[in-house]
């Protein structure tokens, strides 16, 4: 909401709370039929929540009202950030694996810590479908499995898994193999410590979304931007990724307010975000 606010500053925004699947048809009729085509095609509809089993309700119960009217709009869908950062997430571990020479994310083999949240989940989805072999850590095997399975099938691979890590020890099995980790943990909780990253000899990406302390990766600057957390090793810290992850979802915001009508989500925000990526490694080749 506050990055729509600074993207379009003059602009009047209508904040509806609590909306259920349910509510979410009667905001779109009334959002589009009292003020005819011309004046509905100056609203957007922007979708955020906590819930992401809400969110996505809400979504396919908006988009089926759109299709239902004479007229559709643009939806907006950016549940507390998540989609935009975690789709700022991958692409900064892109960039840093071609920056420093290691490939694309294709078949490279990702553990992305708090799985299950909706950073963790949505970052599992982009990886897998940049067909990277995916591992999601979760306190709940069942619950990790089902959002594996889920993402599994949107995808049409079987490239995610998911391990239990309801330990501290059990992380350091979780990453053994990985060469990009991505700690998707809430704000204030070390998920990575220096112990554990020692146990994992073929990482070379370590992500991190938590920029309050502790942050999710132990000895990780917020700042840190592709930095040699020892040798082989780099970091990439919240604050770096969180740069791009505002540029990525103001430019999300406004492509929807030039098109008619489209869903603006973090396959969008992945676009977005991976391109600005591939346009800083080419003006950094070209110099």
């Amino acid at each position: 909401m506050l990055v729509a606010i600074d993207a379009f500053p003059d602009s009047m925004i209508f904040k509806y709370e609590n909306v259920t699947a349910d509510d979410a048809p009667k905001i779109v009729y009334d959002m589009l039929f009292p003020r005819g085509p011309e004046g509905a095609k100056h609203t957007k509809v922007f979708i955020n929540g906590s819930n992401f089993e809400m969110v996505e309700k809400v979504v396919e119960a908006t988009q089926k009202a759109m299709k239902s009217a004479p007229w559709g709009n643009s939806i907006i869908v950016d549940p507390r950030g998540g989609y935009s950062t975690a789709a700022a997430a991958v692409a900064k571990t892109f960039g840093a694996l071609m920056e420093k020479g290691l490939g694309t994310l294709e078949d490279k083999k990702v553990t992305v810590l708090a799985g299950t949240g909706p950073v963790g989940q949505t970052a599992a989805r982009i990886y897998a479908a940049e067909k990277a072999d995916v591992t999601i850590t979760s306190r709940t095997l069942a619950k990790g499995q089902v959002i594996a399975d889920k993402i599994n099938a949107e995808v049409g691979t079987q490239r995610v898994k998911v391990v239990e890590v309801t330990k501290p020890e059990q992380t350091a099995e979780a990453i053994k193999d990985a060469e990009i980790i991505l700690s998707a943990g809430a704000g204030g909780i070390q998920l990575l410590s220096k112990d554990d990253l020692s146990k994992a000899p073929k990482a070379k990406i370590v992500a991190d979304i938590n920029a309050i302390k502790p942050v999710g990766v132990e000895d990780l600057g917020s700042n840190d931007d592709s930095l040699e957390l020892k040798p082989g090793v780099y970091g990439i810290g919240a604050l770096a990724i969180g740069k791009l992850k505002i540029k990525t979802e103001t430019e999300m915001i406004k492509r929807a307010t030039t098109e008619p009508q489209g869903l603006f989500d973090y396959a969008i925000a992945y676009t977005i975000a991976k391109d600005a990526i591939l346009k800083k490694l080419a003006k950094a080749a070209a110099k």
